[in-house]
């Protein structure tokens, strides 16, 4: 995880949506206490569990940045500790999904077509997907056949909605986005039985 905070636009489409709202009578919009797992997911098997607005970037992507690359990543905490950070405005820190190592449940915090601030370097935040994964890169008992088998799944669709090909080229770690500084998803993170998975999902 890298914390990053770029300019942040209010795209048009945002803004004629909350100008929308504000004429929508108080008593038809939805119950705040239904929480945020009432949001739409772009993976149907995920949950919703938003990050602070203050921690991605609103955009449309694919049409105002092409995506082409999915980066892994290692949370270097636990889950639930992981979905306060995305949610804590002070931190400047999301990804698009993350894993966690128990059963492979998937938590989406930042819409697809938003930037997610994951990568530590802006151009490769704007054309990736980032999945964080539950546990620590010098724990390998943290990479369950859960967490595999259910991130396999979940990058073998981001691939196939976004056209991007499934090899090691185009779903990369965290350590070989340029500039970074992180190892994440370090040494035990096996890369062959990953994108086999991958293909095969």
């Amino acid at each position: 995880m890298d914390m990053e905070r770029p300019n942040r636009r209010l795209s048009r489409r945002r803004f004629l949506k909350g100008a929308a709202l504000s004429a929508v009578p108080y008593a038809l919009l939805p119950d705040p206490r239904a929480g945020a797992q009432t949001q739409v997911v772009d993976y149907p098997s995920a949950e919703w569990h938003a990050a602070s607005t203050s921690n991605y970037t609103p955009s449309e992507r694919p049409g105002s940045y092409a995506i082409d690359r999915v980066v892994i990543h290692v949370t270097q905490e636990t889950y639930a500790d992981t979905l306060s950070i995305f949610r804590n405005p002070q931190k400047k820190v999301s990804a698009h999904y993350l894993v966690r190592s128990l059963d492979g449940r998937v938590a989406q915090c930042v819409h697809e077509a938003d930037i997610a601030w994951h990568a530590g370097n802006w151009d490769y935040n704007t054309r990736s997907i980032g999945i964080e994964h539950e546990g620590w890169v010098d724990r390998p008992e943290y990479f369950t056949d859960a967490l595999y088998a259910q991130s396999a799944k979940l990058t073998a669709a981001i691939c196939e909605t976004h056209g991007i090909p499934k090899d090691r080229e185009h779903i990369i770690g965290h350590y070989q986005v340029p500039g970074t500084d992180h190892t994440d998803p370090g040494p035990f993170w096996d890369w062959v039985r990953y994108i086999r998975m991958v293909n095969f999902a």
